[in-house]
């Protein structure tokens, strides 16, 4: 009787890590550079204010050491969910190298106006209660969410800040929803992904379930125009301008939606508002994907990070965030926690519409 040969290598599982660590890397790598970079601008800059002062967190801040590892982290699971099935290996970036060397043109254009803003802004002073929550200026974007210029910075200012992790972030999501289409014809179901801001969510959601009839919703027409360039049109896609608190969506219509760093730049009021419209357009038994960044007490180590954002990157509502109870926010409009975990410095919470 003949020995039996070893089985040979699954080479393409090989060759698909192989692509996926060199995409990653490649990611982390550029955008990392480019957050390297702009610390030593606004550092440079940060010499000719030497009486601004971010005040000291109390809580602890994570190391680059344990940042990294973290990223790690994140990059191995969202491998793991491409290889379960999940969802199809990262997209290129869009609009290949040249344009993201345009973007890093514009992108560096705008760091030194945006140091200056940061350090002249008054740290003490309330959000303009004049204007619409949604114009503060954001991210000290004077312009905040309603231009054409902030759109095409947008997604660029985030994976820099997060080191080219972002959209790994977004995609820990899509598995609840790939566990759905998994039980259910996904050309029969409806989804909304909620204030889409560029699309990047929405494009995820397309590239994995191509057939599932989609919407997205923005108060910005400079953001849902872009999301429009990337995701593109189609018979069963639409993109609608709106507000998370007064949704242009029919009672129970929606079979599933998502939310992706939304709340945290809501004022108490407009979250109450946002939770019972979204408890509101859901079928009973509907998914709700809601992702944000982490909450006091979700990643302890990472608590003086979260007391620190606020001050560097203005956003006026984000203390309000961080300490609020989820399950007691969505809890009254039917919507009930199923699932919850870290993914860097984000949260993914799943939630299910009772009935």
């Amino acid at each position: 009787m003949r020995a039996s040969k070893p089985s040979s290598p699954d080479l393409s599982g090989w060759v698909r890590r192989a692509r996926f660590a060199a995409q990653s890397l490649g990611r982390i790598g550029w955008y990392g550079a480019h957050r390297y970079l702009t610390g030593r601008i606004d550092r440079r800059i940060g010499e000719d204010y030497p009486d601004y002062r971010i005040a000291k967190p109390q809580g602890p801040v994570p190391s680059e050491r344990r940042i990294l590892a973290d990223i790690a982290r994140l990059q191995a699971s969202d491998l793991a969910n491409v290889e379960a099935g999940h969802y199809p290996m990262p997209a290129t970036e869009p609009g290949g190298l040249a344009s993201l060397l345009q973007k890093t043109r514009m992108f560096y254009a705008d760091v030194p106006d945006a140091a200056h803003r940061r350090r002249a802004a008054d740290d003490d002073a309330a959000p303009d209660t004049n204007e619409p929550y949604y114009q503060q200026d954001f991210h000290f974007q004077a312009d905040g969410w309603m231009s054409e210029a902030s759109a095409r910075l947008y997604d660029f200012q985030v994976e820099v800040l997060f080191n080219g992790s972002a959209a790994a972030m977004r995609r820990q999501g899509l598995v609840p929803l790939s566990k759905l289409m998994r039980e259910r014809d996904q050309r029969r179901l409806s989804f909304a992904d909620i204030a889409c801001g560029t699309g990047t969510m929405l494009r995820e959601v397309q590239r994995a379930f191509p057939r599932l009839p989609s919407i997205g919703i923005d108060v910005s027409e400079p953001y849902l125009r872009h999301g429009v360039r990337l995701a593109g049109r189609a018979r069963d896609r639409r993109f609608i301008t709106g507000l998370a608190e007064a949704l242009p969506l029919g009672d129970e219509s929606l079979d599933a939606a998502s939310v992706v760093y939304l709340f945290h730049e809501l004022p108490p009021d407009i979250r109450q508002k946002a939770a019972a419209e979204l408890g509101r357009v859901l079928k009973p038994g509907g998914l709700l994907v809601f992702i944000d960044t982490l909450q006091m007490g979700d990643e302890p180590d990472y608590d003086g990070l979260l007391e620190l954002f606020p001050q560097l990157f203005r956003e006026p509502y984000y203390a309000g965030f961080v300490n609020e109870d989820l399950a007691a926010l969505f809890a009254p409009h039917g919507l009930h926690i199923e699932d919850a975990w870290n993914a860097y410095v984000s949260r993914i919470s799943v939630f299910r519409k009772e009935g």
